[in-house]
């Protein structure tokens, strides 16, 4: 079998042959031998009992690795590294005292790892230069040629197509920012013994730590490095194959697959490729390379605290009734505002204000699907006062406020202009939307009829924090498996067991329907 290409069904279907090389056996192993010639050469430099003789004897055979010798010694010692100290020592009888010295197997495998890594990376940087030029030309030839731009996937405005070549230009730019950014960064492991301390070679240079400092800078320059990490373990630090790998994942976004589908209905076999519905995903999908949307979910996260509350001179606007703490200025005061609540399960809200000194009002928002808003202040129950929407209450000292209201479960009708949802109801409790899925209902969720308006809300299973809902519904049976019938229809009585859409898909694939017919009358 060749060593001079790494094999796998995925290299030799997607790699280049320079990558191929960069993996292989032999780019591997010879790199160890060209570090354990640098260890010894500068152990010799810095004044161990090493000869020349012996360093051009390991020099001699660096490239012609002895496979078979190595191969048959790891079947009897179970160990890589030793089983090619070995071989390279049959080969090199009078150095092979010598060779790996004072080191430990990560000196050759972590080592191999990072420059190994650092010459893929450089093909990567080339090859995004190349792209980069490319769409430069491609840019330019096309920069008068008109088309639709859209935002959100709808159309926004004109544009050209060498603008939009122009902003994957950029966005490889920044890929070769971060990338080259990278390189300069990459540092090699060194020799630093069993725990990073480099304990062996206090017994080689007998405790001179001067002359052990030395060793590293050494051996980095032998290999082509500036320096190596400073502190390590015996192995380098993973966050360098952790910042390896995001510049590589920056770089795969192929900048065509997008999802921004929200489906209202799931059919599994119905969505598979080349099918009218193939852009709807009938199963989670680790990730997508969309163009805005992670990013846009991370920003709204990043920006919730922003939205809960609005001050206006001494007046403060609770929004949303999420738990937070947080401090407001309010004239030339900071009035500290917490609240703890299991929104958007239950209506359950209990405010905590201090810091105050003098007369502020609180608003506080009545949700459009609530009923029974009650709001209380120092445990007492205040008559409700309202304005725009918001419920408010004067105070002048540090106070407590609960709140209280239901979310009774509300069924859902779409206007009768949209033919697809007529006769459907869609369930909903508080600000949450519900869906069946076939895990919960069985399999088509087309048959089954919400004959009852009466739900029962609990704990759910599945999902602890949260709650499902169960109702009464029916479910349509046919007496014959043929494509027409005469046989007329009957119906069986069922359970329906609805859960948030929001978690619809997180057990297994299957079915999902949100517009559910209704019996009427």
């Amino acid at each position: 079998m060749s060593n001079d290409k790494y094999v796998s069904p995925l290299s030799e279907r997607y790699a280049s042959k320079e990558m191929q090389y960069i993996f292989s056996p032999d780019m591997k192993f010879k790199t160890w031998r060209k570090l354990w010639i640098a260890l010894a050469e500068t152990e010799k430099e810095l004044g161990l009992n090493i000869t020349q003789e012996q360093i051009d004897e390991l020099k001699a055979h660096a490239d012609d690795i002895n496979y078979d010798v190595a191969k048959a010694r790891e079947k009897e010692v179970r160990h890589d590294v030793m089983s090619h100290v070995y071989a390279y020592g049959v080969q090199c009888p009078k150095a092979k005292g010598i060779i790996h010295l004072g080191a430990t197997s990560c000196y050759v495998g972590d080592n191999t790892d990072i420059i190994l890594m650092s010459e893929a990376l450089e093909i990567v940087r080339k090859k995004l230069i190349n792209v980069i030029a490319e769409l430069a030309k491609f840019a330019d030839e096309h920069k008068n040629l008109p088309t639709l731009a859209f935002t959100h996937f709808q159309p926004a405005q004109p544009t050209t197509v060498g603008k939009r070549a122009t902003l994957w230009m950029m966005e490889l730019k920044l890929d070769l920012d971060d990338l080259e950014y990278l390189i300069g960064s990459m540092r090699l492991l060194g020799s630093k013994g069993t725990t990073g301390t480099q304990a062996s070679f206090l017994e080689l240079f007998d405790g001179d730590q001067e002359t052990i400092d030395k060793i590293d800078p050494m051996i980095a320059e032998k290999m082509g490095f500036k320096e190596c990490y400073p502190v390590s373990g015996q192995t380098y630090s993973r966050k360098v194959d952790t910042r390896v790998l995001n510049i590589l994942a920056g770089i795969a976004q192929d900048g065509k697959s997008f999802f921004y589908v929200n489906p209202l209905e799931i059919k599994p076999r119905q969505c598979m490729p080349h099918t009218s519905r193939a852009h709807v995903k009938a199963r989670r999908q680790k990730w997508f390379g969309v163009a805005c949307c992670p990013p846009n979910i991370a920003r709204t996260l990043a920006s919730l605290g922003q939205y809960i509350y609005g001050v206006d001179g001494a007046d403060i606007y609770t929004h949303l009734y999420i738990g937070n703490q947080t401090d407001i200025p309010v004239n030339n005061d900071v009035v500290q505002i917490r609240i703890d609540s299991m929104f958007p399960w239950n209506g359950n809200i209990k405010v905590k204000v201090q810091g105050v000194k003098e007369k502020i009002k609180l608003h506080f928002r009545i949700p459009s699907y609530s009923e029974n808003f009650q709001l209380y202040c120092n445990g007492e129950e205040q008559e409700l006062k309202v304005n725009n929407g918001y419920a408010y209450v004067e105070i002048c000292e540090n106070s407590r406020i609960d709140i209280q209201f239901d979310m009774p479960v509300a069924f859902l009708h779409a206007n009768y202009k949209v033919s697809a949802d007529v006769g459907k109801v869609a369930i909903k409790r508080g600000p949450i939307v519900y869906c069946l899925e076939e895990i919960d209902n069985g399999p088509d969720l087309q048959c089954i009829y919400l004959s009852s308006k009466e739900a029962h809300v609990r704990k759910s299973r599945s999902f602890p924090e949260c709650f499902e809902i169960e109702l009464q519904g029916r479910r349509l049976i046919s007496k014959s498996e043929g494509l027409y019938s005469s046989d007329g229809l009957s119906y069986s009585d069922v359970n329906i067991q609805a859960i948030p859409y929001a978690y619809w898909n997180n057990r297994r694939e299957g079915e999902m329907l949100v517009w559910i017919h209704e019996i009427i009358g």
